[in-house]
């Protein structure tokens, strides 16, 4: 899904009442009667405490109830921690900012001469002129399941596609999962480990992000944890190929995490918990090019926060910070829902992150 949409549900949604009478218990008891979505959580954080809800059903073909435990599939929220792991990679020494793609794929890839000196931060930014997503008819050979495919070969298979020809105009902003496939086809390049295996060290192992991990979760032989749903009529998709995007879209939005543990991950970002990074890299992933109002996995709201909706089609979750404090909201459900659930989480948002 593409982030205006959060924006502006954000910026135009009835105003709510203020965080201190946001109880997410209502919350939750609200939006399944508002949205069709068999499941949802709400998780939120503000003067030192969290208070989180889940409610509903795991599976709409099943008495699995959801549990405040339950882990829940974010789509492009994963966009943040993609940019996350490439300055934590940066402060590393194992990359550069100005690493170019020409310089770091043309070995294995055939790059057109636009696409040549596109740096990260273009493709973090939106900014660097590549297609939303690669040809549909080119995604089919990259289906599969995580466990079964190859990701070092794959997407680098998926950059070949969208560098090969000329693209949109760089500079300006097009949003593209495709920037940050390529992005993480570059970090495999430059360090010989998959983007899965980088963001387990670099960002769910050192903030202790335990639940976090990539694709539908859950198990085929059990409702053990919340399925996706689609169809006008609801029905439940079990973990597997046709739960999710092709695998190789891992660092533009394949990650699922518990609400504990998103909370943790943005509160780190609300922070700018210097522990984990410096200023000058926090500065970095949440400053918008000039005259843009999205930065680094992050879409900046007009009342200044920062904000990002996630979506396979079969989920949707929304995220939300204000800088410099540690009020933080995170909504998840079980059903992308035609606009309903965006705009009951849209309120719930505006409601969690207001003074």
């Amino acid at each position: 899904m593409r982030w205006p949409r959060l924006l502006y549900c954000l910026a135009f949604a009835t105003a709510p009442p203020s965080w201190a009478d946001i109880a997410p218990a209502k919350w939750v008891a609200d939006a399944l009667e508002r949205t069709r979505a068999p499941g949802v959580a709400m998780g939120v954080s503000n003067g030192g405490r969290s208070r989180i809800a889940a409610g509903g059903l795991r599976a709409i073909d099943d008495a699995a109830t959801v549990t405040e435990n339950d882990l829940w599939h974010i789509g492009s929220i994963t966009k943040s921690m993609t940019a996350t792991l490439i300055a934590r990679l940066v402060e590393a020494g194992a990359i550069s900012w100005d690493d170019t793609v020409g310089e770091t794929l043309g070995e294995v890839v055939t790059v057109d001469p636009a696409f040549a000196d596109v740096t990260y931060d273009e493709l973090l930014t939106h900014r660097a002129g590549l297609p939303a997503n690669m040809s549909m008819l080119a995604s089919r050979s990259l289906s599969g399941s995580l466990a079964d495919r190859d990701m070092m070969a794959d997407r680098v298979a998926y950059a070949q596609a969208v560098l090969s020809e000329p693209g949109e105009a760089r500079g300006t902003f097009s949003y593209s999962n495709a920037g940050y496939v390529v992005a993480g086809a570059m970090l495999q390049q430059s360090t010989g480990q998959t983007w899965e295996a980088l963001m387990q060290a670099h960002v769910f192992d050192p903030l202790g992000l335990r639940s976090a991990g990539f694709g539908p979760p859950g198990t085929t032989d059990s409702v053990d944890q919340p399925r996706g749903h689609r169809g006008l009529i609801l029905r439940a998709i079990p973990p597997g190929p046709s739960a999710d995007n092709i695998p190789a879209l891992g660092p533009a939005g394949t990650a699922h995490i518990g609400v504990v543990d998103m909370l943790t991950y943005l509160q780190a970002h609300a922070s700018w918990d210097t522990g984990f990074l410096s200023l000058d890299s926090w500065t970095r992933l949440h400053t918008a090019p000039s005259g843009g109002d999205y930065a680094m996995g992050w879409a900046i709201t007009p009342q200044g926060w920062l904000a990002h909706d996630g979506s396979n089609t079969m989920w949707y979750a929304t995220v939300g910070f204000v800088p410099d404090t540690d009020r933080a909201v995170f909504m998840a459900a079980n059903f992308a829902g035609w606009g309903a659930v965006a705009r009951a989480m849209a309120q719930g948002g505006i409601a969690a992150l207001e003074d």
